[in-house]
């Protein structure tokens, strides 16, 4: 290998680095508003409320006002995620099952920080994988940006020549739960049991 090109290659890892480093100082940064806020926040006055207007995988406009009455699990990441998000998926898939006679008070919903390949087509191939009543959302980059911002998450693309198209998606990999006014009422971390998920929903509704 010639010296230009160690030259590059080295000058690429340091830029995927700097990227990694801001996105975990994003999240870290996030975190510590979130925890500042529930401290601040009474029950009636949830830390933040679930608002989007995105278009579902079957190609229908859907709002937080579609679900009231219900409560929501939702989960932020892309169809090409090659293993967090189908973990996690499947996770909420065997929460929905756990609940038996009470999943009609829920609906798992999925949103994409990937609008660019999350089509309502992509997502209408992917959704039914996980079979848990699971609703894919999606929406112009403008559309997916203001309701990271609402939530809030973070998303951010990462170039990787290995990934499909070049890149990847770095994302909030936490699970949230709003209740049936769309306030928030829990979160889970990456990797954490169905079981624990699903007693701690079963003892709000």
């Amino acid at each position: 290998m010639n010296r230009s090109l160690q030259v590059k290659l080295t000058v690429l890892q340091k830029v995927l680095w700097l990227l990694a480093i801001a996105a975990a100082v994003t999240f870290a940064v996030f975190w510590i508003w979130f925890d500042q806020s529930n401290t601040r926040t009474s029950v009636e006055e949830p830390a933040f409320e679930a608002v989007f207007e995105l278009t579902d995988h079957r190609g229908v406009v859907r709002t937080q006002e579609d679900f009231a009455g219900r409560w929501m699990l939702v989960f932020f990441g892309f169809t090409n995620c090659p293993d967090i998000c189908p973990t996690t998926l499947s996770e909420v898939a065997a929460v929905m099952d756990g609940l038996g006679d009470d999943a009609g008070q829920v609906q798992p919903i999925f949103i994409t920080v990937d609008p660019e390949r999350d089509t309502p087509m992509a997502l209408a191939e992917y959704v039914p994988l996980f079979d848990s009543g699971l609703i894919g959302l999606t929406g112009t980059p403008d559309q997916i940006k203001r309701t990271s911002q609402s939530f809030p998450i973070f998303y951010d693309r990462i170039e990787e020549a290995a990934a499909p198209d070049g890149y990847t998606m770095s994302h909030t990999s936490h699970l949230f739960l709003f209740d049936s006014q769309a306030g928030f009422a829990d979160s889970w971390p990456y990797s954490t049991a169905a079981e624990e998920i699903l007693a701690d929903i079963q003892e709000r509704l």
